[in-house]
């Protein structure tokens, strides 16, 4: 069996796992990024030396294939060489562009007509620089790691260029995109999981990895965390309950609706789709600590209904499953007693993600029939009950919840376990 590397790169740190998939045996590291940095392609490459080198080194002669996640919407401009020329705008900056500049190149239902998307900072940047030297490219954060270990340019992978405009229907770009100014600058997508080429050889000499050691198309964080649950079959679904409610939902049918942020990662023969709310336990540490959660929790009495109807935001604005800027927090009426509104609350949260996988189905997704759940949310036995009567499937949580070992799955395996399910 193969043993392979997963790389994670998210918001405040980075994270490696190493699987001999064969014996079931890993070995990992971590780094933390320093807040407020300025640079950060050159936090992103020291962070990825220390995580190699922090692999045993018994353990790197050993690897075979390693594969790298990172935030979705990360991107930098650079040269052919991998060196940037622009600092990196990340997954969260909006751009102020117009929208309508974008679409004569993607669907209007696509996942790139959003202000924060690749696509809209690349249009960003050539208004601020004017026309873009021919041969620079665009990187996502991944494709940018991925580079310092093979050395080819503009590689991609179709997780990382939909937010690009990438089809992943049809399998390319619309020729309007690569026949505009912008064309040159794309990447090649390949799937992801796939092999683009062996680690430099100056790499594998000093690190001591094997000098065929292949180095794979990456993927997205989220879809990392999702490839990490053990999902594969059509109406799992792993839902995320951290600061906010995410839910991804295996699909055999692909679906989209730009206005509440729904739309679909292509994973083999299959489709992930699904939303993210603004609900979470971002709200419940605005009134309880974690200690406070716990203690309450164990109060509360799952089979009766508390009586309470919250929609628990944590502040103005909503993005799924009930697409409103303005909606408002609905919190009242506040009882007295700390176990009640803790059970109001729980309850609230649960009518919003019961609420998200009714908006997918009636989207026409393949029918729930499973979840795993990830995130902080997941180890409080009682908000787990409350779920399982309201949504009625079979709810667990996830055995693995590690993005960087979603990555070094997907590096052992492709994507082979999401195809021909149908």
């Amino acid at each position: 069996m193969v043993v392979a590397l997963g790389l994670d790169f998210g918001t405040s740190g980075a994270r490696a796992i190493a699987c001999d998939f064969g014996c079931d045996r890993s070995v990992s590291a971590s780094v933390a990024f320093p807040q407020n940095s300025q640079d950060w392609p050159t936090v992103w490459r020291e962070a990825l030396w220390q995580l190699l080198i922090g692999i045993p080194a018994d353990w790197r002669s050993r690897i075979e294939r390693i594969a790298i996640d990172g935030t979705s919407g990360t991107v930098l401009l650079c040269d052919r060489a991998g060196q940037p020329q622009t600092d990196p705008l990340l997954y969260n900056q909006a751009c102020p562009i117009d929208l309508v500049e974008l679409a004569d190149w993607v669907p209007a239902d696509h996942a790139a007509l959003n202000s924060s998307s690749s696509l809209a900072k690349l249009v960003f940047w050539q208004h601020q620089l004017g026309a873009l030297p021919r041969d620079w490219q665009i990187l996502s954060q991944a494709d940018w790691l991925a580079m310092q270990l093979h050395g080819r340019s503009q590689q991609s992978d179709y997780h990382n260029a939909l937010k690009l405009g990438y089809l992943p229907d049809r399998d390319r770009f619309s020729e309007t995109l690569l026949d505009s100014e912008l064309g040159s600058l794309l990447p090649v997508v390949h799937e992801p999981g796939v092999a683009i080429g062996s680690i430099l050889p100056a790499i594998a000499k000093n690190l001591g990895f094997p000098s065929d050691c292949q180095i794979c198309a990456g993927t997205t964080d989220s879809i990392a965390a999702f490839l990490a649950s053990g999902a594969q079959q059509p109406g799992e679904a792993v839902t995320s309950l951290g600061s906010t409610i995410v839910l991804k939902l295996l699909s055999q049918v692909a679906v989209s609706d730009r206005q509440t942020g729904v739309y679909s990662h292509k994973l083999g023969d299959l489709w992930l789709t699904g939303g993210a709310s603004n609900c979470g336990g971002v709200t419940l540490r605005q009134f309880f600590t974690d200690a406070e959660l716990a203690d309450l929790s164990q109060q509360i009495d799952p089979t009766q209904a508390s009586g309470l109807n919250y929609y628990p935001l944590p502040s103005k604005g909503e993005r799924f499953p009930i697409a409103d800027p303005d909606r408002q927090p609905h919190l009242e009426p506040r009882p007295a007693h700390p176990v009640q509104f803790l059970h109001g609350l729980l309850e609230g949260l649960t009518r919003v993600e019961a609420l998200g996988y009714q908006r997918l189905k009636n989207l026409g997704t393949t029918p729930l029939r499973r979840i795993w759940t990830a995130g902080g949310g997941a180890q409080n036995p009682v908000w787990q009950q409350l779920r399982q009567q309201m949504i009625g499937v079979p709810i667990a949580i996830a055995p693995n919840t590690e993005a960087a070992y979603g990555s070094a799955r997907l590096a052992a395996f492709g994507l082979n376990h999401f195809r021909d399910q149908c």
